[in-house]
């Protein structure tokens, strides 16, 4: 604070499906990743069963939340943290990434912008929560005389050859991941969570005029969280009911049922 003392701070967590926060966690860590897997056990715990569907932003995506979410049977549309930086063009004119590099399935390698060819020096694999996890570096097999060299590879020493590493597992978590927000389903849902999980932080902070905690320590963070998500999830139902939107998801799944049936 500048003022010689500290500042508490807390990492909210909210949870929301059809509209409804249903779940409520604060964390003192601050990066969003490590509360991921947390968050969906409490709920899990709290629910009796787990949501099918996990979708999040950017800031959730880790090699051990793919694989929690893999390893429990959940579909994961987690936004890659580097989706909307790959869609520029100052990424793809980035020679040296490995994404910008043709890949040889035959010969195992990986084609650079000079046409030479990176090969496959070593791989190694581990066991990470039950889960083989496989690394393999690839290396240039000559970058002398390259002409692209200094755009391309940023070791100091110029008779060093290239390498680049390929965190195999979380690539493949990865592009699967990427495979399913960028399709028709993956669309709908990152459209819903925009609106919804980041509607309810908006509409506590700025239509419920909440900046900052009353209170210090989790337990009484947390129950005042509660009181807000439950004073959002009464106003939201009270508007559905105003709106005549109660019926509509029961209605559109027992339509379902008899399309199944039929």
């Amino acid at each position: 604070m500048k003022n010689g003392q500290l500042k508490p701070g807390y990492n909210v967590q909210l949870a929301v499906n059809s509209e409804y926060i249903t779940g409520v966690e604060v964390y003192p860590d601050r990066t969003d990743s490590r509360t991921l897997r947390p968050l969906l056990e409490t709920l899990k715990r709290k629910h009796g069963h787990k949501y099918e569907e996990i979708v999040a932003d950017a800031g959730y995506e880790s090699l051990e939340n793919y694989m929690y979410l893999e390893k429990n049977g959940n579909e994961s549309f987690i936004k890659p943290s580097n989706y909307e930086q790959s869609r520029k063009k100052s990424f793809k004119r980035q020679i040296g990434r490995f994404e910008n590099m043709s890949y040889n399935v035959e010969d195992d390698c990986y084609i650079c912008a000079e046409g030479r060819k990176l090969v496959l020096c070593r791989e190694c694999s581990e066991l990470i929560d039950g889960q083989e996890v496989t690394n393999a570096w690839y290396r240039c097999e000559d970058c002398s005389n390259c002409p692209s060299r200094s755009a391309c590879c940023r070791a100091k020493d110029p008779e060093q050859s290239k390498e680049i590493r390929i965190q195999r597992t979380f690539q493949k978590m990865r592009e699967l991941s990427r495979t399913n927000i960028t399709s028709e389903r993956g669309i709908h849902l990152r459209v819903c969570r925009s609106i919804q999980v980041e509607g309810a932080f908006g509409v506590i902070k700025q239509d419920y005029g909440f900046r900052r905690f009353l209170t210090a320590g989790k337990v009484n963070v947390r129950t005042e969280l509660f009181f807000l998500c439950l004073a959002y999830n009464l106003e939201k139902l009270w508007n559905k009911r105003k709106q005549n939107r109660l019926k509509r998801s029961e209605e559109r799944r027992v339509g379902k049922e008899c399309e199944g049936m039929c």
